[in-house]
């Protein structure tokens, strides 16, 4: 019989339960406040606005990652595959018109997954190794066929993108809207339609999942297809920002997004995990970093607060199973 929330919080132990399984909406909430505290620019329309832009590219390509991470699986590829699909949107905005480029861009980020979920569905690859192939792969293309060298937005199409992408509608970035269109799509999916369930399960237990009859394999592969697709979404929303694509994009999304995934309180063995929690630990990365520029702190101990939070984020896990 579940206990209601006063009984919960009847005892200290219960109270330390109840703040370790909500962990991620107090550690937000706290950062929040202490934001405000140590600036006065924090809340300001301008640095909210900004810190919404900044974490959209990354929130979105995190969604993909969630998926992918419920089925027990891992994709290291996709932070190269932004670099290489913004390169590619770049290229084709400047040859086709704007719909076909955004179509074509997502298609070819569908199917660059696909490879991965191939590989990993089909050939039994180890996830880890298929993905760092392909991670591989898809940074070297991105130099190969730029050059090296960024590729400039020229046609009426790409100058529309870059206009929407640092715009905002009724005070929320653009690209921040597309951002929290795809988490309330995949909170949606997650709970109330069968594919999501499937993936849960899958990642719960495989092999129980097989015995019942489902297609393990199939979903499996579809879900690196699809962070595939996401990978594109997002490379085609960064790329627009600042009206180029650069083979020097994306470098080690990957990791904040496994980052954000586990912070929300995914778990890397697969089968939890939520899309509005991977929101919350997006927005928590986010805010860590806003705080660290504000106060001056330099890039690479913000690598080592990450760090340590992620380890953090995953010893709570532990202590929330027992």
């Amino acid at each position: 019989m579940a206990l209601t929330l006063k009984e919960q919080l009847s005892s200290p132990s219960g109270i330390l339960k109840f703040l370790v399984k909500y962990n991620t909406v107090f550690i937000f909430i706290l950062l929040l406040i202490f934001s405000a505290l140590i600036s006065d620019v924090f809340f300001t329309s301008v640095n909210l606005s900004n810190l919404l832009k900044q974490v959209s590219g990354i929130g979105i390509i995190s969604i993909g990652m969630l998926i992918v991470i419920l089925t027990g699986g891992i994709d290291l590829s996709v932070g190269s595959m932004v670099a290489l699909l913004a390169v590619t949107f770049a290229i084709l905005v400047n040859l086709v018109v704007l719909p076909l480029a955004i179509l074509i861009t997502i298609a070819i980020g569908f199917g660059l997954g696909s490879i991965s979920g191939y590989l990993v569905a089909y050939q039994k690859m180890a996830p880890f190794v298929a993905t760092l192939a392909l991670m591989t792969i898809a940074r070297g293309l991105g130099f190969i066929y730029s050059k090296g060298s960024p590729i400039t937005f020229k046609t009426y199409g790409g100058l529309y993108m870059s206009n929407f992408a640092n715009n905002s509608t009724l005070g929320i970035p653009n690209i921040a809207l597309v951002f929290f269109i795809i988490v309330i799509i995949t909170m949606v999916m997650l709970r109330y339609n069968v594919f999501g369930r499937l993936i849960i399960a899958i990642g719960s237990n495989e092999e129980a999942s097989r015995l019942s009859g489902i297609k393990v394999n199939k979903y499996k592969f579809l879900v690196y297809a699809i962070s595939g697709a996401l990978a594109a979404t997002a490379a085609i929303i960064v790329a627009s920002r600042t009206n180029l694509g650069s083979p020097n994009m994306g470098m080690a999304w990957e990791l904040d997004a496994i980052a954000a995934v586990v912070i929300g309180g995914a778990s890397l063995n697969g089968g939890k995990g939520t899309a509005i929690n991977t929101l919350m630990g997006v927005l928590i990365l986010g805010l860590i970093g806003n705080i660290l520029n504000l106060l001056n702190v330099p890039s690479y101990p913000q690598q080592v607060v990450k760090g340590g939070i992620i380890i953090f984020a995953v010893l709570l896990q532990r202590f929330e199973s027992k």
